[in-house]
């Protein structure tokens, strides 16, 4: 059985001290639930929220990490460094990372695989852009993903994995995928996953939808068969709005 996973993403928003004052004010309002729920700060918030959360059920992620364990590589950090914070997801292959930073489905791949070698859960963001949908190649796009990314991972650890579908024009545009469109490419996912792996592997990846999801629009997102979770981008930085969307 797949528990809901919802997971805020901040991108490049919030000072430690703006996190901390985050995390003592989502903690009052969080209380027990049955949605999993993690937040993906910079890489400067991370020790500080993990310190935070300790104890509350609130996990804490990561926004990407690097494939080497370490290296002439100024500006990046490895898997080792997320784990001995206490890290416990990271994002992989996001669509601005993709975009602006010239992330390749070859690195998504081989950070997939060094994440796998420590205990972090990766969240690997798939999706397609807007000419890419009009053209009607948008399966096709997000299957090529898929299979590159996922090349030569074992199922064992496509079990422990975690797809973001992310439609990039619907991220951060206020314009969102209906839910029958979203239902429509989550379940296109699983279904690709069943061809690559089996059904019984299949089942357990949880697959989220992500892309403008909102306290407004949350409930109907999350009621679709197929979406598991969200993940959440400038909703998230508000604690009362990313409590509103967990509490769907």
């Amino acid at each position: 059985m797949r528990v809901p996973f919802i997971a805020g993403n901040w991108k490049m928003f919030k000072t430690k001290a703006e996190a901390l004052e985050f995390a003592e004010e989502f903690k009052k309002l969080y209380k027990g639930t049955d949605v999993q729920t993690a937040i993906c700060a910079p890489f400067t918030d991370l020790e500080v929220l993990v310190a935070a959360f300790r104890g509350t059920g609130i996990q804490v992620g990561a926004q990407n990490v690097h494939f080497a364990d370490n290296g002439a590589y100024t500006g990046e950090i490895s898997a080792a460094m997320l784990e001995e914070i206490g890290v416990d997801f990271c994002i992989v292959g996001h669509s601005e990372r993709r975009q602006y930073f010239g992330e390749t489905d070859e690195t998504v791949n081989l950070k997939l695989k060094k994440l796998y070698e420590g205990s972090i859960r990766p969240i690997l963001c798939v999706g397609e852009s807007l000419e890419q949908r009009d053209a009607g190649k948008a399966t096709d796009i997000v299957k090529g993903q898929l299979l590159a990314d996922l090349e030569n991972i074992s199922a064992e650890n496509i079990r422990k994995l975690v797809i973001a579908y992310e439609p990039v024009w619907a991220i951060g545009t206020g314009r969102t995928a209906t839910p029958q469109q979203a239902e429509e490419m989550c379940a296109f996912i699983r279904n690709t996953l069943i061809d690559m792996y089996d059904e019984d592997t299949a089942d357990e990846v949880i697959i989220q939808y992500g892309g403008s999801v909102k306290p407004a629009n949350a409930t109907e997102i999350m009621n679709m068969d197929e979406i598991d979770g969200a993940l959440v981008g400038g909703a998230s930085l508000k604690a009362e709005d990313f409590m509103e969307i967990i509490d769907f």
